[in-house]
């Protein structure tokens, strides 16, 4: 017979086998009791309240109620927090998450990232059929499209590990909406990660981007934090540092990469974790053997589709008065610095050279085993 005092992923795994019919409220033992989200027996969730949000006054703004009451909603180990501005879930390190360090890629951290964004805006009741759209926006088919994401890794979750993430959005003027999160190991809750991204509206019809109406950031703003919240200091950090063009020829260079069926996402584009994919294909392979990434940064310009051919190009991000390893050349003869562990890339069109994605990475070496 199985114990419930088992380790936390057991009883993940136990509550799933079994079938409940209920979602589980206490799988991992909860630090803090999260008393304005609650889930509720069969017999009381005709309209169970998950959350409600309120202003510095106590007045209530908005009362978050589920929506089509999905299956997937009752095993989710997701839920708001107390004040209802921010969402937090848990996720398990699976064994086809895990790369040839035996922790989770940074790919797979950007879909947990994804995956916790798309969740947080079901929970407050946007749409289950586009990426956090509102309904005005759906009514004017509007979709939100990532114009930049930057992510810290501090330490690599393992597999049969578990991650707590925390998001939150918040607005950026006319130009979009910002979403950060923190990411947590959850048996220690060190913080093992932070990320900050940027999103623009896009009609889905004529593929333009279009300022942020009125009425939209009336439909999002009520579930964002009252005082700008950041999760990355940006001051010291490259989340905002201009990525410069990548000058030609760059020193290494994978070309020829095709977009598969599987790469496109809801809105019918390549997924934005497709590119840190292609970005990492043309780091040389010194690099990957001794070294982890500690940073990237992508800014999106333009949209991929299924038909076309991308070129991923890399170059050393030259730093003032670091010292250079004779034997690590590149290509054409140059030389990758001792402590330079910056790069820079350009993924492009194979056809007509226009650029896709241009990005930063920052690469430290890896501990000894």
């Amino acid at each position: 017979m199985l114990k419930l005092s088992c380790h936390g992923i057991n009883r993940v795994h136990f509550f799933t086998q079994c079938g409940f019919t209920d979602r589980p409220t206490s799988i991992f033992p909860s630090r803090k009791r999260n008393t304005a989200v609650g889930f509720h027996s069969p017999a009381t969730r005709a309209s169970p309240v998950l959350a409600v949000v309120s202003d510095r006054n106590g007045a209530v703004l908005n009362r978050v109620e589920p929506g089509s009451g999905i299956l997937a909603d009752r095993f989710r180990l997701g839920s708001l927090t107390e004040d209802g501005l921010s969402y937090k879930e848990k996720f398990i390190v699976r064994s086809y998450e895990v790369g040839i360090n035996k922790t989770a890629t940074v790919e797979t951290i950007a879909n947990l990232l994804q995956e916790v964004g798309c969740n947080h805006a079901q929970s407050v009741g946007y749409s289950t059929d586009g990426f956090a759209t509102t309904p005005t926006m759906r009514k004017l088919h509007l979709i939100w499209v990532t114009a930049r994401m930057h992510i810290e890794i501090y330490k690599y979750p393992a597999w049969s590990d578990v991650v707590e993430i925390e998001t939150w959005c918040q607005g950026e003027g006319r130009v979009g909406t910002r979403r950060d999160f923190i990411l947590k190991d959850f048996a220690t809750d060190q913080v093992i990660g932070r990320a900050t991204s940027k999103w623009v509206m896009m009609n889905q019809d004529t593929r333009r981007l279009q300022k942020v109406s009125d009425d939209v950031r009336e439909e999002y703003l009520v579930f964002c934090p009252r005082e700008p919240r950041l999760a990355i200091p940006e001051k010291n950090s490259n989340s905002l540092k201009k990525i410069p063009k990548l000058e030609d020829p760059a020193q290494y260079s994978k070309v020829g990469l095709v977009p598969r069926r599987a790469d496109l996402d809801m809105n019918q584009h390549v997924n934005n974790v497709t590119y840190i994919g292609w970005v990492l294909e043309s780091i040389p392979q010194e690099i990957i053997d001794s070294h982890e990434l500690q940073s990237i940064t992508l800014d999106y310009r333009r949209e991929c589709q299924q038909n076309d051919i991308v070129d991923s190009l890399t170059s050393v991000e030259q730093i003032d008065g670091v010292e250079v390893i004779p034997e690590l050349k590149g290509r054409n003869g140059s030389t990758i610095a001792k402590e330079d562990k910056q790069f820079l890339h350009l993924l492009r069109l194979s056809s007509e050279g226009l650029e896709i994605n241009r990005a930063r990475t920052e690469w430290r070496k890896k501990a000894p085993r």
